[in-house]
């Protein structure tokens, strides 16, 4: 299982030493516990979130999905980390069996990042028409979207009024990215399920919001066919004529899970140098 993670450029995250000393002066997210899914390692769009919570003084907890997994994760994010959890995000009893631990960690949560995206390989080369099985939809969606659902559900008891969910979704959701296929029909079932779970939760208090990024150079972007092509066409296109880093999307994270944002809820919020609104 892949996660939707995203590299940084040079500088994108705060220093260990400067991390610490700020965790301790407080910040943003201080007292704030927060639950990190998708870490692949240190150039990850979750990992540039976790940093940046730290800094602010965010107490972490993170999930990975087995011990190939483990080996990159683990090392990464255990010094900040005050559980590491094993989760499959496609069997309930994983995520059932995370919702457990993470209860016996702490007595409330009051953020979830959900970065967590999969789609089959071949389903992701060639046309969408004939590369997209039966068996490449179920997956892509499940893993892609469904999670997220599944991870609320199982989590809200732990959620009190005040707490916040994002996901990270991409422009592929609304309009036809070439070779993107099925991850664009599974993100735009996030994003829907961002409105509905929006909905839902707003009487509790509980705000899901998700933010699109443009294409960022990672391990799972680096799995969609002539990606490096898709960043090169941004860089010439979007208004401020650029890329997006990775810091920018774990600022915009920590914004919406701050104070700043609690009138926010069932939002995409674009974080892509503008891209979105250009035309021809």
């Amino acid at each position: 299982m892949a996660v939707d993670d995203q590299a940084a450029a040079p500088g994108a995250h705060a220093s260990e030493g400067a991390a610490s000393d700020r965790a301790g002066r407080g910040g943003l997210m201080a007292g704030k516990r927060a639950l990190v899914t998708g870490v692949a390692n240190d150039r990850s769009i979750a990992w540039a979130i976790a940093d940046r919570f730290h800094a602010e003084g965010a107490e972490l907890a993170f999930t990975y999905q087995g011990e190939g997994m483990a080996r990159h994760v683990r090392p990464l994010v255990s010094p900040i980390a005050r559980a590491v959890i094993d989760c499959d995000v496609a069997r309930d009893d994983d995520i059932d069996r995370t919702a457990r631990e993470l209860s016996q960690v702490w007595d409330r949560l009051d953020v979830l990042v959900h970065s967590i995206a999969y789609a089959p390989r071949p389903a992701l080369d060639g046309r969408f028409v004939d590369a997209t099985s039966r068996e490449a939809w179920r997956v892509a969606l499940d893993v892609s979207a469904y999670s997220l659902v599944a991870l609320a559900r199982a989590l809200k008891p732990l959620m009190r009024p005040g707490s916040s969910i994002v996901t990270l979704t991409y422009y592929g959701a609304e309009k036809v990215v070439t070779h993107y296929n099925v991850m664009g029909v599974a993100k735009a079932a996030l994003e829907a399920s961002v409105r509905y779970l929006a909905s839902e939760l707003g009487p509790d208090n509980i705000r899901v919001n998700a933010i699109s990024a443009g294409p960022i150079k990672t391990l799972a972007a680096m799995g969609i066919k002539d990606f490096s092509s898709i960043r090169e066409v941004y860089s010439l296109r979007t208004p401020l004529r650029r890329n997006v880093e990775l810091g920018e999307v774990a600022d915009t994270a920590t914004f919406l899970f701050s104070a700043a944002a609690r009138g926010i809820t069932g939002e995409i919020v674009m974080v892509d140098a503008g891209y979105h609104v250009t035309g021809m």
